[in-house]
């Protein structure tokens, strides 16, 4: 599915599919995330006029833990070709039947956004700036004592 987003196929919002309902996101600059819904909301939002790429350079697993290694790719090249490009990280913990509980994604925002500045990078329509003071709490339990297992 990575692979069909990075090509416009599918939108950003399908990954959603792939969380519990009560699903933890941590993502970098937005912060925390609770519930499949405001996954799926955070998704539409965060990447609405993003036309970066995000390949997969390996993923290992441990038990219920799985580890991402993946970059992020700006369009365009530097002046000697290569790409702009940043390195980033995601773990999650499978919760069973396909899904996942929890992912936190962890990247230099300082690399990030030196190479945008540096490639002139510019959003594309309906971009959305993250939050002024995202919730920063990485715990992987949903803090609606309910949701908790």
């Amino acid at each position: 599915m990575r692979e069909q987003i990075d090509r416009r196929e599918r939108p950003w919002t399908d990954i959603a599919e792939f969380f519990t309902a009560e699903a933890v996101f941590i993502d970098p600059v937005w912060g925390r995330i609770e519930g499949k819904q405001a996954i799926r909301e955070l998704y539409a939002e965060a990447m609405a006029g993003v036309d970066f790429t995000f390949p997969i350079d390996f993923t290992a697993i441990n038990g219920n833990f799985v580890i991402i290694k993946w970059r992020q790719v700006l369009p365009g090249a530097r002046a000697d070709g290569t790409p702009w490009q940043q390195s980033a990280v995601s773990t999650l913990i499978y919760a069973g039947d396909g899904k996942f509980r929890y992912e936190e994604d962890l990247m230099n925002v300082i690399h990030v956004m030196e190479d945008i500045q540096s490639s002139g990078w510019v959003p594309g329509p309906n971009f959305v700036s993250p939050p002024p003071n995202p919730d920063r709490n990485f715990d992987p339990q949903p803090a609606v004592p309910s949701q908790r297992k």
